[in-house]
This record gives structure tokens, sequence and C-alpha cells, in this order.
């Protein structure tokens, strides 16, 4: 399997560059570009959802960014510790009838040695927000 650097354990500088590779891939909204960053067996929960497996994560993706319309997304790392990291987000996005969200929350992520997350558990909470509220643009 390819190294996707960086690779841990992590420093300073190497976990903020992966927690900023991860930001701008969710925020092409590309399922398939966002899932390469994964391990084949990845293991997920978002929210209540648990899920197995990068061809998984594509799906749920898809699902997700067919709901979640005009997303931004921005993360900032909490903490690392060799292959772990904390991480805290929020995103904005609107449904189909224009209700504004920003969704936000915390993520463990834990990689493989060859720099793949093979483990990410998301907790989120969502916030009805007007438009004109909106923070990342």
């Amino acid at each position: 399997m390819d190294k996707r650097f960086p690779i841990p354990p992590f420093t300073m500088e190497t976990a903020l560059q992966k927690v900023q590779a991860a930001e701008d891939a969710w925020n092409t909204k590309d399922p398939e570009r966002v899932s390469m960053a994964y391990t084949i067996d990845t293991e997920w929960r978002n929210r209540t959802d648990f899920i197995n497996g990068r061809e998984e994560v594509k799906a749920f993706l898809k699902r997700k960014w067919e709901k979640e319309l005009d997303y931004r997304l921005k993360k900032e790392l909490w903490g690392f510790r060799e292959n772990r990291m904390a991480v805290r987000f929020e995103y904005e996005w609107h449904d189909a009838a224009g209700q504004w969200y920003r969704s936000y929350g915390n993520e463990m992520w834990e990689f493989d040695e060859n720099g793949y997350m093979q483990k990410r558990f998301a907790s989120i909470n969502d916030l009805a927000i007007n438009e004109a509220d909106r923070k990342l643009r």
C-alpha cells in the first residue's frame, strides 16, 4: 500500500498538515477523493450511523452531499498523540427548502502506519441559522 503523507507519529507541523488536507478534501464534496484518505476497512461512527469500509464511506458521502447543499467546512486541530488526533469542526449547509444550518462537533481519528485513517468517530450537532448569520463562505 502506498503511503499517504504525512504519516505517524505526528508532530505539530504534520498534524496540522493532516487536518488541512482533510478540510481541503471534504470541501471538494467528492466522495471518491475523500474516501481515498481512509483504509479499505475503515471504521466510522458518524452521529448514529456506523460505517464500515471505504465503499460504505463513498455511499454515505454521496447521500450526505445530496442533502447538505452548498456545504462549507472548517476543521481545527485540538490535540494529537502518535497516530491519533482530536479535531473540532463546523460546517454550514442548507437543505432543499433553503433552511441553513451550522453543524459542529468533534472527531477522533486514528491512522495506520501508512497515514490512512482507520477510525473516525464523530459527534455532531446541528443548529438552524439564518443565511445572514453564516460565518463560512
